[in-house]
């Protein structure tokens, strides 16, 4: 008589269970102080009409440890059930606390050997460095879509050459510069093989016509893959789509490299650790300039420091519930977080897509929608899309079946979900170093109460990868700021700077002339000499001074070289504005060798800031 007879507990992770006539026991997964109920909704699951006749029993009044017997109306005929509450003793699967996690605590104890023989070599010093004298130094970089990507690994094989790579502990990128990150942790050894290869073939890609992006054959496949993703248990979202698209543009082929792979870069120390940034928002009703998180991917967790909770990167989008890994999903391939940390292009790509007819208007319409984006930050992250009506038959089915009206966010299953707050959470110091949004004094509101994480890209907020080293148990001594931004050179710096003083992150104060503002230098040094807990900022903007008549630092152009110094960086008109998809290899080069000559022009900066540091960690002593 019991067959078929649905029970709901909507507080808990599971919310249905439907008897049959194998299965005599259920489990619910539901938070005591959600107040949960237990509910005899109908004989069928989606039948609605006898909720007049809902049972109700309050679980809060029922006793922990002990069964308790309750009788059901079924049928015309009374239904004995038997039920135990108890607490959850099973293990957690999420990391709760500030501290370091042990995996980055043991790349930290590697890592600093590197880096003090680095050292010792670059300054020439006549010892070997203590352990407590060896500064943390990270490289701090901005998203920028492919001229992020581009100028980054100019910036990075400088870096190398001047031996400094050697002495990088953190690497930290976002939205375009993160593709850099990806593409490099691929090779265990990177840091300590020549840049000119991996850079030779990230040029052929970008330097590539992309039309056949959306040939029929390539939206097969996309189709192919955003149904299996969804089948598997994963949340579609027009992000999903954009991974896959991204995948082709940049690679032209699957690839099966997952984040948890670049684990073995880091497993002796060899390579810096590296950070891909990217915020937590609302699904709709705040933009993200009222509520955003910051959260933090690296190879071996995904992370959001606001609440002190951290899962290894392998279990990220599995379903969770009160701590607990409740349903496993098989770790996702890396395009599928690329296109999260790089989703600012999603809106403008995929309403081109769906509103183009062929390859040649999908890239008009999209070129044409992203022309603003540089200069205003999205807040509208919702939108609704119809496939156009010139598209028919099997083409207009493979989009109306999967992606038709989907969000444009990020949509991953949360790891927060069901966790509870401290009952004195506000006044808690870790808390309130990241307390910055209009909801933080509401909890349920927050996070840990709603289904699913929303991430986009930083840029919709402000331009910088560094949360990930403001947290103070890094203790970073040294900065080197990669800002990728076109025609202001010091604004995502300024506001990350008046962000960190509104939260109290020791950072050092922004401050410029006006010509300076004007007339950028290539290379900045920003410190707080009465706060020794602020890094030593050193700021690297995108700007073509010296190189315009300088080669190589204090060699000339001649006369026939003139031109190759002529790099256009003037917002808009730059054949690196946001919506160019492809270079020319002349420009390629261009911005490639600026960015190399700017490091290199400014070697006795970069040395004399790291040598403030040591003498910063040795007066600590």
């Amino acid at each position: 008589e019991g067959k078929n007879l649905v029970l709901m507990v909507p507080a808990s992770h599971e919310r249905t269970q439907k008897t049959t006539e194998d299965t005599n026991t259920f489990y619910f997964h539901c938070v005591k102080a959600w107040e949960p109920v237990l509910k005899k909704v109908s004989d069928k699951e989606d039948d609605n009409s006898n909720l007049s006749d809902t049972l109700t029993v309050p679980l809060k009044y029922l006793p922990v440890g002990h069964r308790v017997k309750v009788t059901l109306p079924v049928r015309h005929v009374i239904l004995c059930l038997w039920i135990y509450l108890c607490f959850s003793t099973e293990k957690l699967d999420v990391r709760l606390g500030y501290d370091l996690c042990q995996e980055e605590q043991e790349f930290l104890h590697k890592r600093k050997r590197v880096v003090a023989g680095a050292l010792k070599r670059v300054l020439r010093l006549g010892r070997d460095l203590h352990r407590h004298e060896v500064p943390v130094i990270a490289v701090m970089a901005t998203g920028g879509g492919l001229r992020a990507m581009s100028a980054m690994f100019g910036h990075l094989l400088a870096l190398q050459k001047l031996n400094l790579l050697d002495c990088v502990t953190y690497l930290t990128g976002a939205s375009g510069s993160t593709w850099t990150l990806a593409d490099l942790y691929e090779h265990a050894d990177w840091s300590h093989k020549s840049l000119e290869g991996p850079l030779k073939a990230v040029k052929e890609q970008v330097t590539k016509c992309k039309l056949n992006l959306m040939s029929i054959d390539h939206l097969k496949y996309y189709h192919k893959e955003l149904a299996e993703r969804a089948k598997a248990g994963h949340v579609p979202s027009f992000t999903t789509l954009w991974s896959l698209v991204q995948e082709m543009f940049l690679h032209e082929r699957p690839r099966k490299y997952k984040l948890t792979d670049q684990r073995k870069a880091l497993e002796h120390g060899q390579n810096p650790l590296p950070f891909y940034a990217v915020l937590n928002v609302k699904e709709e009703k705040f933009g993200t300039f009222k509520f955003r998180e910051w959260a933090d991917f690296s190879p071996y967790e995904v992370a959001i420091p606001k609440y002190g909770v951290s899962i290894p990167s392998e279990y990220f989008d599995s379903e969770f519930f009160m701590g607990r890994r409740v349903k496993k999903l098989p770790e996702s391939r890396i395009c599928y977080l690329e296109g999260l940390w790089t989703n600012i292009f999603t809106r403008n790509l995929l309403d081109g897509l769906y509103w183009s007819s062929n390859s040649n208007e999908f890239w008009e319409r999209w070129s044409q929608d992203m022309v603003d984006i540089e200069k205003h930050s999205p807040e509208e992250d919702v939108t609704v899309i119809e496939p156009p009506s010139c598209l028919s038959g099997k083409l207009y089915e493979m989009f109306q079946d999967i992606m038709t009206k989907r969000p444009l966010l990020g949509k991953s299953h949360n790891f927060l979900r069901g966790l509870e707050f401290h009952k004195d959470y506000i006044h808690q110091k870790k808390f309130i170093e990241w307390k910055d949004t209009v909801l933080d004094g509401f909890p349920n509101s927050l996070t840990p109460l709603q289904k699913y994480l929303c991430l986009i890209d930083v840029g919709y907020f402000i331009n910088t990868s560094g949360a990930a080293l403001f947290k103070p148990e890094r203790n970073v001594d040294v900065i080197i700021s990669l800002d990728y931004g076109l025609g202001h050179a010091f604004k995502q710096l300024e506001m990350t700077y008046k962000y960190c003083k509104i939260q109290n992150i020791p950072f050092p104060k922004v401050e410029l002339s006006q010509e300076e503002e004007k007339n950028p230098k290539e290379c900045y040094i920003f410190s707080d000499s009465e706060d020794p807990r602020a890094p030593i900022v050193i700021h690297f903007p995108l700007v073509n001074d010296t190189f315009k008549e300088f080669k190589e630092p204090g060699v000339k152009r001649g006369r026939s070289e003139m031109e190759e110094g002529k790099v256009n960086l003037e917002n808009n008109c730059s054949p690196y504005y946001l919506i160019r998809l492809i270079y020319s290899s002349e420009n390629f080069d261009k911005l490639v060798n600026l960015s190399k000559y700017n490091i290199l022009n400014n070697k006795d900066l970069l040395l004399q800031a790291i040598r403030s540091a040591v003498e910063r960690r040795r007066s600590r002593r």
